[in-house]
């Protein structure tokens, strides 16, 4: 999943939304000291991420990508998901997604000392720049994907990824609605940082 799904499966502090990022900026090697908060958010980061990766609904979905961009697909479908939790956002939430971003944004900040380097850089942008409000359209995500295929360090075929999210968009929306209570159920039982919601 991407950053907005692990910031909302994150419980309402610092400590929980600094580790369920941390995960995708090298983890605990990162850090010589680590609080069992934060160890316990980056261990629900990489529960999120081994359940989303094997769900039959997401490796589903990853079929809906062009065969020359499928090899990245998993990326697309981080980006796309973010997308449609946007979009559903009230059925999952009932606090808007404004208050929402303000608080997370608000927590991420607090945390920005201790932080990775390369994590600080993301974060800084990501709240300055309320990143999440680019996913809200598939222009957006596209411009987000093909952002990606630039830093990638090898010659791939991965831009023009919102081609495929146009073509697909329905089926993709209907695999998110399905997948996405299963993912919020698997966390909530697994209890990692304590019962979300």
């Amino acid at each position: 999943m991407n950053y907005l799904a692990h910031l909302y499966l994150a419980k309402p502090t610092a400590d929980s939304h600094f580790g369920n990022l941390l995960g995708d900026f090298g983890g605990q090697r990162q850090l010589t000291h680590i609080p069992t908060s934060v160890k316990n958010a980056l261990d629900n980061h990489y529960l999120v991420d081994k359940f989303t990766d094997a769900h039959p609904f997401v490796k589903e979905a990853k079929q809906l990508f062009s065969v020359k961009r499928r090899r990245f697909a998993g990326v697309a479908i981080d980006v796309v998901f973010d997308h449609f939790l946007i979009q559903h956002w009230q059925q999952f939430n009932n606090q808007s997604l404004i208050d929402f971003k303000h608080t997370s944004y608000g927590f991420l900040n607090k945390r920005i000392p201790v932080m990775p380097q390369r994590m600080q850089r993301v974060v800084t942008s990501m709240t300055k720049n309320d990143w999440f409000k680019e996913y809200e359209s598939v222009d957006g995500v596209g411009r987000a994907l093909d952002n990606i295929a630039k830093r990638i360090r090898f010659t791939n075929n991965f831009a023009g990824a919102a081609e495929d999210i146009s073509r697909h968009y329905n089926a993709l929306d209907g695999l998110f609605l399905a997948f996405f209570p299963e993912l919020i159920k698997h966390v909530n039982e697994s209890n990692l940082e304590s019962a979300l919601k």
